[in-house]
């Protein structure tokens, strides 16, 4: 743990002296600067964009974004071994090397130059070359993590989380470390649960929804401190979501198991802001799904594929939701008194 714990990056702290100081000795720029900041609101809406399909239809894939593009890697009903790499600027699909093993219920996640994608099934993991257009086989994890697990890049160390399979209960999380080729198994979560969803924030984890049941639970895990902390419950609890992670809020789309939906299929998106522990509300997706995996660059979350009907109904739609940079509400203006006379 002491090594782990050695190559996590310290947490940034800002002083605010100057606002402690005579407002004769700010500066004007620097006035100007404290009038015009504002803080952000709630988590806002994005905006959806269909995107070029699947070649073909596929659900329960992994996908993760590498070098501006992204990958989709496994999966139901299609090739099980297939690896499609999207690329956003021409809005084509590309044909890469298939996965060296079939999978589905995958997670994929990208570190440096490479992609690791874990075969569920078994605890293998397999690192993607983009440069030599091949797959190498790396040590294998110490759980299976089947049944969509979380997997995330912090500092350098990849850290995976949930899952079912062998032995698991459904709350492990376990560490890689590619410098030295091995796994760590860390403090286990709170909340059992496989098909769930997460992202980075702040340098936490994040992991929300899941199964067995739908669940709401939501909690963050603290690499420093080697420690879970329960969270807001997330407003509509669900499984087979996917989550990525935008302007410091996570956003949670779709999944199953929805009694009040014809399909069974959950249409929500929910947006977790950790700076107010709350959860908001948005528009539905446009087209729900269940089965999903999200891959974020800049201000958009793609999801390729998914299915549109409970179980099994898997479908080659391929969007993009936009968040706009979001929207400053500004502070109180600044009032400066006259220096006193004497």
């Amino acid at each position: 743990m002491k090594a782990i714990a050695a190559r996590i990056p310290p947490v940034l702290r800002f002083a605010a002296e100057a606002a402690l100081r005579p407002t004769s000795f700010l500066s004007a720029s620097l006035l100007l600067a404290l009038a015009s900041t504002g803080v952000r609101g709630e988590c806002p809406a994005g905006r959806w964009t269909a995107l070029a399909p699947l070649p073909a239809p596929r659900q329960e894939l992994a996908a993760a974004a590498l070098d501006g593009k992204i990958y989709a890697v496994g999966g139901l009903v299609g090739r099980s071994n297939a690896t499609e790499i999207y690329d956003p600027a021409a809005d084509r699909w590309a044909v890469a090397a298939d996965l060296p093993v079939g999978t589905d219920h995958a997670w994929a996640v990208a570190l440096g130059r490479r992609l690791y994608v874990g075969a569920p099934g078994s605890n293998r993991v397999f690192a993607y070359d983009p440069a030599a257009d091949a797959w190498a086989e790396v040590a294998a994890s110490t759980f299976l993590h089947g049944g969509t697990a979380v997997a995330a890049a912090i500092g350098g160390l990849i850290y995976l989380a949930g899952g079912a399979g062998g032995t698991m209960v459904g709350n492990e999380l376990e560490v890689y470390d590619p410098a030295s080729n091995t796994w760590t198994t860390l403090a286990p979560m709170s909340c059992a649960r496989n098909h769930t969803a997460g992202g980075v924030i702040g340098g936490k984890l994040y992991v929300a929804g899941g199964r067995p049941g739908n669940q709401t639970c939501l909690e963050a895990y603290d690499p420093v401190a080697n420690a879970w902390t329960r969270k807001a419950d997330m407003p509509t609890g669900r499984s087979g979501i996917a989550g990525g992670v935008v302007g410091g809020c996570l956003y949670v789309f779709g999944g199953e198991g929805n009694p009040a939906d014809a399909a069974g299929i959950f249409h929500e998106v929910e947006a977790y802001d950790p700076a107010t522990n709350a959860w908001t509300r948005l528009p539905p997706m446009q087209t729900g799904r269940h089965g999903i995996s999200a891959a974020v660059i800049g201000n958009g979350i793609y999801l390729p594929g998914g299915a549109t009907l409970q179980g099994f109904g898997a479908t080659a739609v391929n969007d993009v939701y936009v968040l706009d940079p979001p929207a400053l509400v500004p502070r109180a203006p600044i009032v400066l008194s006259n220096r006193r006379r004497r």
